[in-house]
Order: C-alpha cells, then structure tokens, then sequence
C-alpha cells in the first residue's frame, strides 16, 4: 500500500481538476440564461451551484464506473499515469478557457489516460469496448443535442403560432426549472468523471481492493464541482450566450431543457459526455430551426476545431508528462 502523502496530493489534484471542470463548464449552464435576462449572472450561477451539488448524490455513479473500470486495463492504472492524465486535462482547460473557447474536459480526459497508458503499456492496454462506448457517447451525444434542439424549437414556435410576446414571461419563468434539471444533469455527468479517477487511484495505491466509489469521494467530487460553477468561467459565458447568435427567452428555454434531456439520459446509461459540446450543438439546433442564416458558423467552426484536437492534444501532453513524473515520483509511488 502506498504512503497516504501521495494518494493525498493526487485526490488534491483531481478535486482541483473537478473544481476547473465546473468552472469551465458553469457556462454551458448559465450562458443563455444570462443572455436572456431571465435572472442576474449571481443569481444564475447560485441557482446552478446548488443543483450541481445535488446531482451526483441523486442519480448513481454509472459514469465513475465506466470512467475508472471499462476503459483501460487495472494493472496500467499506476499512479503516475494517473497523474500525467490529469495534468494534461487541467493544462488544457485552463488554455481553452484562456481563449474563451468552449471545449470537452471529457475529451481531454480520456484523451490523458490514453496518451499515458500508451507509453509504457501500449494500446493493447486500452479496453476497446470500454474505449467504444465512451466513443460512442462523446461523439453521438453532440448529433442528438442538435436534433433535439432542433426538432423542440420547431414543436415550440408551432405550438407558440400567435401567441402575444406576454408568452416570454413564461420562457423566462421557466429557465429556474429548466436550468435546474440541465445543472443536475452536468452534475451527474461530469462530477463522475472525477470520482471515476480518484476510485482508480484508490485502487492502484492499494487503499481499495476492487473498483467502487466511497460516499466521501461522491461528496468531495459534488462539492468541488459545484464551488467551480459558482466562481463561473466569464469568457465562455460570452462565447456560448451571444457568440451564436442573439438569444431569446425562447431560445434559452429549448437550448436548456433539450440538453438536459440528452446529458441526464446519457448519464442514466453509463455513458459519459461533454456537456460542452451536447449545449452548444442544442444551441446551434434551437437557432438554425429558425433559419439558417441566424447561426454565426464561424464561431462554431473554431468550437468544432477544439473538439477535434482535444483528444490528440491531450494524449500527446500525457505522454510527454508520463516519463517525468515516473522517474521524479516512481520511487515514493512505485510507478514503472
């Protein structure tokens, strides 16, 4: 079993990547809301903050188990490519929201344990069928949030057919229950991902004999997310609720409640995705149901451009981090 020093700085950091995950991602919530003015930027991050600390209390850890038991083989799973993983998620965040460019803490991820693992295990290490359904979610969830946005923001502008502009009280009204349900979907998702990387280094260090997620790491994950959405990321708010296009009460309503539907969906199921990409496709589906011309492309080409490089980004810097971190720490954590 491996001293409690390293297990702890290594929880430190995971807690700190699920803090950046939440502030990173605190816009895909809040962005619309605030570009509507259906409540104040406090008001909307609060609102949210609560319903992520409630979220991965709320609907199992389906995810944290695909995350840290499907992907990659248990005997890659030493500390230090844990470690070089999570760094090379964190250094990605923190340069995508830099530029105020929304991208995938997810990708980048699971990007980072495929680059670390590579190195001394080589891919015969990756799970492909754990690999597949990760695949899978991440790369279908973004086609279903811009259906879905798409298709709902028809079924309301039919429905709405005549209606007088009082109706936008209603669509303002009623973004506190849909952002509600989308904080509590991005919880449940994204909070997991992290419980997933603090299990399996409960498990390399000896301190868990099988993969399981203990009650603390749920609440520790939870909370730390919830704190990262309250301090809020100001330069992909921007991005997300007047990049695309001028958004509407309307528009914030289906955007929400479409992306809540396929996160917490994808969730329920095990399979992990990036809200980042399943809001901004349901926010480009809500806009071009009106018309095509509406949506600002530009904006979402470089969006799509970071989601394509986020993977091979953060495998690359995995792997270029793994051999440092096993020679400066592979005595202390017994790392190859």
């Amino acid at each position: 079993m491996i001293a409690p020093a390293p297990i702890a700085i290594l929880v430190a950091v995971a807690l700190f990547f699920d803090f950046l995950n939440g502030f990173h991602d605190s816009s895909n919530i809040v962005a619309t809301m605030i570009s509507s003015r259906a409540l104040s930027p406090r008001q909307a991050l609060a609102l949210s903050a609560v319903a992520e600390f409630c979220g991965p209390l709320l609907f199992g850890v389906a995810v944290a188990t695909t995350i840290g038991h499907e992907v990659v083989a248990q005997e890659a799973l030493i500390m230090p490519v844990i470690f070089a993983a999570l760094l090379a998620a964190i250094a990605w965040d923190l340069i995508t929201w830099f530029f105020g460019i929304p991208s995938s803490s997810s990708h980048a991820l699971i990007g980072g344990i495929v680059g670390a693992v590579s190195v001394d295990f080589g891919l015969g290490a990756i799970q492909m069928r754990g690999l597949a359904k990760v695949a899978i979610a991440l790369f279908v969830s973004p086609i279903l949030g811009l259906m879905v946005g798409y298709l709902l923001m028809q079924l309301i502008l039919f429905l709405a057919r005549g209606a007088s502009p009082k109706i936008n009280r209603f669509f303002k009204r009623s973004q506190i229950l849909t952002s509600l349900a989308l904080a509590l979907s991005h919880g449940t998702n994204d909070a997991q991902k992290t419980m997933g990387i603090i299990a399996m280094a409960l498990v390399a260090s000896g301190y868990l004999s099988e993969f399981s997620v203990p009650k603390w790491v749920i609440v520790a994950c939870a909370g730390a997310i919830s704190l990262g959405t309250a301090s809020g990321g100001w330069r992909i708010i921007k991005t997300l609720g007047a990049g695309f296009y001028k958004v509407r009460p309307v528009h914030s309503f289906a955007a929400q409640l479409g992306s809540a539907v396929v996160i917490l969906g994808a969730a329920l199921l095990g399979g992990p995705v990036s809200t980042t990409q399943v809001v901004s496709s349901t926010i480009v589906g809500v806009g071009s149901a009106e018309r095509l011309s509406k949506v600002r492309w530009g904006v979402a080409r470089n969006i799509l451009l970071a989601w394509i490089l986020t993977i091979p980004a953060t495998a690359l810097l995995a792997a270029l981090l793994y051999r440092p971190i096993s020679l400066l720490f592979g005595a202390w954590w017994g790392g190859s």
